[in-house]
């Protein structure tokens, strides 16, 4: 059982990979444990961020936000944190874990193909990085 457990959360699929490891991850929490929910968005690339505004960058981290809380709004169990973060996933995610002093981390990550043997998917290098437990969850599309 873990007293802390970091999930990270992919919006595409209308979220059905994060609400599937909601309830596993409500299964292996401690009473009194928390669960905390990691979204992290990738970061403009520079040579758009001219073209960006900072208003059309607060509505999309908003509207972001507003889809993680209504994806755990229906969750039954403990309270669940949101943790929205900006940056490179793999390193945001981890950073959250430590923050949170989570002892699990759940990802979700789909089958590797040839391409993820030579970069790398995020779940692989979370999984790499990690200072505790890390789940991951396959999704055969």
């Amino acid at each position: 059982m873990f007293k802390s457990i970091v999930i990270a959360a992919a919006l595409f699929s209308q979220g059905a990979t994060t609400r599937a490891l909601l309830k596993k991850a409500t299964k292996l929490l401690d009473p009194g444990g928390r669960i905390t929910v990691v979204h992290v968005m990738e970061e403009i690339p520079s040579i758009v961020v001219a073209a960006v505004t900072k208003e059309q960058i607060v509505a999309q981290r908003n509207e972001v936000r507003k889809k993680l809380e209504a994806l755990t709004a229906g969750h039954r169990g403990p309270a669940v944190e949101i943790d929205l973060r900006s940056g490179k996933p793999s390193k945001q995610i981890l950073e959250s874990a430590e923050d949170n002093g989570a002892d699990l981390i759940m990802i979700a990550s789909h089958k590797p193909g040839l391409g993820d043997y030579f970069i790398g998917s995020t779940a692989s290098r979370v999984v790499r990085h990690a200072n505790c437990s890390v789940l991951v969850s396959r999704r055969f599309v």
